[in-house]
């Protein structure tokens, strides 16, 4: 059975407090690194920010999901047309590991190549409550299926339409 079979592309609850989820991509390394890393490729599947590339450097994430997809899908109440975060970089180590703070958690990327494809290994550590973790759980399964499809070179499901219908899923997923 080889590595794609295997896969689930939903994020798995690893601890009360955090998913990890993993996707095969097309590689090589340095290009889904580069998807981490760059600013604006980062912005066509996540948010945008640049990075310096040094542990302890701060930066910013801003997000605005409504221009990751063509059309972006109805946006759910209580959400705005943009939102940023201030982080730092914890760990990093090119092209294999990244990790930054997350509000009062934190997010780790690990990348592994198998073959000509990528294993991108993503953990959330740090969820205050379920509600997030149905949120956060949705939110990167989505983001991470824009990046497989923008990597694949393939036009990504509409994202907030994606979103609320993995949030559903999300809620039946991860128990009460």
């Amino acid at each position: 059975m080889n590595i794609a079979t295997q896969l689930d592309d939903y994020a798995v609850l690893t601890a009360p407090d955090t998913v990890r989820i993993e996707r095969l991509l097309p590689g090589p390394i340095e290009r889904i690194w580069a998807y981490l890393t760059d600013g604006e490729l980062r912005r066509q599947w996540l948010a945008a920010g640049d990075m310096q590339m040094q542990v302890d450097s701060p930066f910013e994430l801003m997000w605005r999901n409504d221009e990751l997809t063509d059309p972006p899908g109805q946006r759910p109440p209580g959400f705005g047309e943009e939102h940023r975060m201030q982080s730092r970089i914890t760990e990093l180590d090119p092209p294999r590991r990244l990790a930054f703070t997350w509000g009062d958690g934190s997010v780790s990327f690990e990348l592994e190549s198998k073959g000509r494809e990528v294993l991108l290994t993503l953990v959330h550590r740090g969820i205050s409550d379920r509600n997030n973790l149905l949120m956060i759980g949705a939110g990167w399964h989505m983001h991470l299926n824009v990046l497989a499809a923008r990597a694949k070179g393939e036009t990504p499901e509409a994202f907030w339409d994606g979103w609320q219908r993995l949030r559903g899923e999300y809620e039946q997923r991860i128990p009460a």
